[in-house]
Order: structure tokens, then C-alpha cells, then sequence
């Protein structure tokens, strides 16, 4: 079965040959027409045929295997590449957009034949297969530089569509819209290369991981009849495919440490195996079992912090008679106005109800689903 990296090299290759051809004819279409908007699209096929190259190259680096200066691999190299090709696409873009503006301010002479037509219209129809077939594959091998890529060419189907309707527009009629549609064509380019680094820019800097897989993690572990809860899923990310983390469970108080060393191990086994996720830590949260009126302090405790909108869940709860202190971690909703004031306003009415504890309140991460 051929590898993640393989398919993503072999489709970055498909799509630099039929880059090239089409950015060749589309280069002597719009030179013997004079057309700005064909040559500037010719330049959009030759940076993606470019933008191809750079995600082989990220592709082969972010592949290579751990060393002592990069332990967790050289996935990551991918968002680089990605970042690259949305700077190339911008940069087309904005040089696309100058030279249409000079064509509005000096207007030169166009001149369409029927072949040049039906060469542009082909060329339509081979990038809608060619970005459906790329964003595809991207989606599927979960690579952001393919997934991109193939919005690009779908884009530029667009773009040469529009392009097929201003040559018909002067030919029926003699006016020439083409450079005004090759400046629409220029903010194309650049919004598409905006998009695309701002997604990359996401990645880089660490977004929320995927809420289907973090639920799914989530409900497995919860299938172990040990577990009572599972909380604090963190995943940090070191490349499209390497996920590591770590997660907190709660369990019975009466489990011995062989108990849970032999659960935790079963849980990081199951998760990397079908997601191959590692778990670098599996926590632990007790849930007292032996004292009915801590129980009845946590049941009343979770009333008073879930009365609060903004409240998306309480956790890690531990009362310590011997000592009075009430432990608990709260994560409070992103959305709310102010997250300091009401994680605030939580702990005092905990104190009015509780004045001769010590109340030791976290305000957690909402950090997965």
C-alpha cells in the first residue's frame, strides 16, 4: 500500500505536468492575442506548478525520520511549505493586480480566434478535474499544501471560465473587458493565498485540534468500566499525522497503583493503535467513595458553579477534611465577557457556602470537545 508521502508526491507531479502544458499554451494564446488576462493566467498555472515542487520538497522533509535535534520528527516542515506557496500565491496575485491596473489606464488591442477559445475552454474543464482530484487526495492523506492546491486550481477554473466569457464578449460585441476581468482575477489570487496562510498561520501557531476526533478519544476511554470521566484532552501537534498528549481520568479512590498503571497502559495502547495518537501521560482524579458527606458537598458544589452561564463543565474535584481545602478545576466558555470576573465571582459564592474551607479553584483550558 503506498505510503502518505508517496501519494502526495505523486499527485504533486500530476499536477506540475498539467500545470506546465496548460500555462504553455495559455502563455502563446495571450501573447498572440495580446490578452493581459490570459497571460496572467498562464503565470497563476506556472506558480502552481510551483507551489507543487515546494510541497514535494515539504512532503520528503517533514518524512524524515527523528534525530537527536528534532525528537518529535520534521512533520511540522509541511506548514512550512505551506506557508511558502500562499506567499507565492499572494505575491502573484498582487503583481497581477498591478499590471491590470496599467492595462485599464493604457488599454491595448486584443484579438480572439475560435482555437484559442476551445484551448481555454479544454483547460477549464482538465483543472476542475485536476483540483477535484487534488483536494481530494489532500483531504484524504490530510495535507494542507494538497488540499490548497486544489482549491487553486478549482479557483482557476473559475478564473478561465471568466476569461472564455470576456474572448466571447469581444468578439460578439468589440468591447474589450478583459483587463478589468484580469484585475478581478488578480484579487482572486490574492484572497486565495490569504486564505491559505491564514490556515497555515493556524496550524503553526497551535489550533483546536478536531472535535470529531477528540470526542471519539473521549468516548473510548469512557467505555472502561474503571473510568468515571474524562477530561483534559490535550493534543499537541507536530505535523499533519503526529499527534501527542495527554489526558486526565477519573477513578474509583479504591483502585491500587497497580490498578491504574495496568488501566493507563491499556488506554495510550488503545489510543495509539487506532488513532496513532500518543498519550505521554494519563492523570488521575479520585473519586471519593467512602465519605457521603463529601459526596454531597461535590453534588453541591457543581450546582453552585453550573447556576453560572458561560460554565462548560467542573472537574477534579478532591475535598481534604484533615486540612479544609476544596480542589476543583472549572473551564469557562471563550465566549464569555469577562472569564477572570466570573471564575472570580464562582469561588466567593463557593466561600459564602463555605467559609471555613480553603477554596482552591483552577480556571482550566477549554481546550478540546
Amino acid at each position: 500500500m503506498e505510503n502518505r508521502e508517496g501519494i502526495i508526491v505523486r499527485t504533486s507531479i500530476i499536477g506540475i505536468i498539467a500545470n506546465v502544458f496548460l500555462a504553455s499554451f495559455k502563455a502563446v494564446i495571450g501573447a498572440l492575442s495580446g490578452s493581459i488576462a490570459i497571460v496572467l493566467d498562464a503565470v497563476n498555472n506556472l506558480s502552481d506548478a510551483l507551489s507543487s515542487v515546494i510541497t514535494i520538497i515539504g512532503a520528503k522533509y517533514a518524512h524524515k525520520k527523528p534525530d537527536r535535534e528534532h525528537p518529535l520528527g520534521h512533520g511540522r516542515a509541511e506548514y512550512l511549505s505551506s506557508a511558502i506557496i500562499s506567499v507565492i500565491i499572494l505575491y502573484a496575485g498582487v503583481t497581477a493586480a498591478v499590471e491590470s491596473v496599467k492595462k485599464i489606464m493604457e488599454p491595448t488591442e486584443v484579438s480572439y480566434t475560435m482555437p484559442s477559445i476551445i484551448i481555454l475552454i479544454v483547460a477549464v474543464f482538465v483543472k476542475i478535474i485536476l483540483g477535484t482530484y487534488v483536494k481530494k487526495t489532500g483531504e484524504k492523506v490530510n495535507s494542507d499544501s494538497l488540499i490548497g492546491s486544489g482549491k487553486d486550481a478549482l479557483l482557476d477554473a473559475v478564473i478561465s471560465t471568466s476569461t472564455v466569457i470576456a474572448a466571447v464578449i469581444f468578439i460578439t460585441t468589440g468591447f474589450s473587458v478583459e483587463a478589468y476581468l484580469a484585475f478581478v482575477i488578480a484579487l482572486y489570487i490574492i484572497k486565495s493565498g490569504y486564505d491559505l496562510l491564514s490556515d497555515t498561520f493556524a496550524d503553526i501557531l497551535g489550533k483546536r485540534p478536531e472535535g470529531e476526533m477528540t470526542r471519539t478519544i473521549k468516548n473510548i476511554i469512557s467505555e472502561y468500566p474503571q473510568v468515571h470521566g474524562v477530561y483534559d484532552l490535550i493534543l499537541h501537534n507536530y505535523g499533519p499525522e503526529d499527534y501527542m498528549g495527554s489526558v486526565h481520568i477519573e477513578v474509583d479512590d479504591t483502585l491500587t497503583a497497580t490498578d491504574i498503571d495496568d488501566l493507563a497502559r491499556d488506554i495510550t495502547h488503545t489510543i495509539y493503535e487506532r488513532y496513532g495518537v500518543i498519550l505521554e501521560a494519563v492523570g488521575i482524579y479520585s473519586r471519593c467513595t467512602t465519605n457521603e458527606e463529601i459526596a454531597n458537598m461535590r453534588k453541591n458544589i457543581a450546582d453552585i458553579v453550573y447556576s453560572h452561564d458561560h460554565v462548560l463543565q467542573m472537574h477534579g474535584f478532591r475535598a481534604d477534611e484533615s486540612k479544609k481545602i476544596i480542589n476543583a478545576d472549572i473551564i469557562i466558555g471563550f465566549d464569555a465577557p469577562d472569564r477572570e470576573a466570573l471564575y472570580t465571582h464562582i469561588v466567593n459564592d463557593i466561600k459564602e457556602e463555605y467559609p471555613d474551607w480553603q477554596i482552591k479553584l483552577v480556571m482550566d483550558i477549554d481546550a478540546s470537545d
